[in-house]
């Protein structure tokens, strides 16, 4: 058997082919691109039972990888993140079952690391020396720990006010930190024109085909975790959307392995922060891209982005999957994380309490139903943003009683 089936690179827009064998950012007409595999061959070669003996790491999916060589992986432990049921909410909220997918688990403290795992993994293989990219903070952290681990140099651009935590990180990589007075959107303005300036490879958020393909494994994790049986709606926090393209990218791969069956496909939904909502609004008026959203702010910092570049594709996962677009407020989000703190014993990132708080809402609107079975991604660790939360506590002296 093959270490991997990815047979090429293919434009989700305009239909085009590319080779696997080179550098390539994206497709001649502007699209991100897609890795294809040759899933029939792997269908006749490779059973859902074969995994069991597999170590409990997202390479355990290495044919629905596109690294070509094992001895080209890049890894620090990433994947396998637990998948935990959420008990005393899911009886408050009146909800079958509830689970987290508990990313804050993951090497590098959020989700980031199974792109970087990939992206980085597939850049040695492709003999690139030096990236950039711009980031809210997780990403650069993820991608700079992972390309010092493989000798790559890493160059990164994030916004002034990004988690400070996620800055230290990227400084202790060693990586050419630099921050920007502005947005995501600005970081990645510069990052284009020094990319271009100095021959670094750009590994924007779907500016490569790598980053989704790690992403997409936590569709495969929750499959198999919830023994090939799928939940009726899995709720994403959504920034540039990867995470959700990814994930329903793997359960197409696996429907067309016969792992699991079309039928039961989940709803996805996009959840966003009311203050930078560019795909609910898009959704809301039933459009197939979004429009750029001004003056963004949310503290959920990580889904802070005005216009992400796969939005058409994140859009499309929602309509396909009869889903759906929610914002929750800043003031929602930050209750949902003392609540899930304090019920579940959690600290989740405000991207994954935007999640719950979606949830919240969704069923008091009656679209979530008391007999379904619910997946929330945290796609991070709540400690990575402590300076949002404020502490009450009163200061003792050595000898008070």
């Amino acid at each position: 058997m093959s270490f991997s089936y990815a047979s090429s690179l293919y434009c989700p827009k305009c239909t085009a082919s590319h080779p696997l064998n080179k550098p390539i950012n994206r497709c001649t007409c502007g699209s991100p691109l897609l890795v294809q595999y040759s899933l029939k061959e792997l269908k006749s070669r490779l059973n859902r039972e074969d995994l069991k003996e597999r170590p409990p790491t997202l390479w355990r999916y290495h044919e629905l990888l596109p690294l070509q060589k094992e001895e080209n992986i890049i890894s620090l432990g990433e994947g396998m993140t637990p998948l935990l049921e959420m008990k005393k909410t899911q009886h408050e909220l009146g909800i079958s079952r509830l689970f987290m997918k508990d990313e804050g688990l993951a090497p590098t403290g959020s989700f980031k690391a199974r792109g970087a795992a990939v992206g980085i993994s597939r850049a040695k293989e492709l003999g690139i020396k030096e990236i950039a990219m711009p980031t809210n903070g997780n990403a650069g952290a993820s991608w700079s720990l992972y390309a010092a681990k493989a000798s790559i140099k890493s160059h990164i651009v994030m916004p002034a006010g990004s988690p400070p935590i996620t800055r230290r990180e990227v400084t202790i990589a060693g990586s050419d930190l630099h921050l920007v007075d502005g947005l995501i959107s600005d970081a990645g303005k510069i990052i284009a024109r020094l990319a271009e300036k100095y021959g670094w490879f750009d590994v924007s958020t779907l500016k490569e085909p790598y980053r989704i393909e790690g992403k997409k494994t936590m569709g495969f994790e929750i499959a198999e975790q919830m023994k090939w049986s799928l939940p009726d709606v899995i709720v994403y926090p959504t920034g540039g959307g990867v995470g959700l393209i990814g994930i329903y990218k793997a359960f197409r791969e696996l429907i067309e392995l016969g792992w699991i069956n079309k039928e039961d496909m989940p709803r996805l939904v996009a959840v966003q922060a009311e203050e930078c909502a560019p795909i609910v609004k898009a959704f809301e008026e039933k459009k197939r891209v979004s429009t750029f959203w001004p003056d963004s702010k949310t503290a959920a910092f990580g889904i802070n982005v005005p216009k992400a570049i796969g939005d058409f594709l994140v859009l499309e996962a929602i309509y396909r999957t009869n889903g759906m677009a929610i914002s929750v407020s800043d003031e929602r989000l930050l209750a949902e994380q003392r609540r899930i703190a304090r019920q579940e014993g959690i600290f989740v990132c405000p991207e994954g309490a935007a999640a719950f708080a979606a949830v919240r809402e969704l069923r008091n609107q009656g679209w979530i139903r008391p007999d379904h079975t619910v997946v929330c991604l945290n796609t991070g660790m709540g400690i990575k943003y402590s300076e949002i939360i404020e502490v009450e506590a009163t200061l003792l002296q050595p000898d008070d009683t």
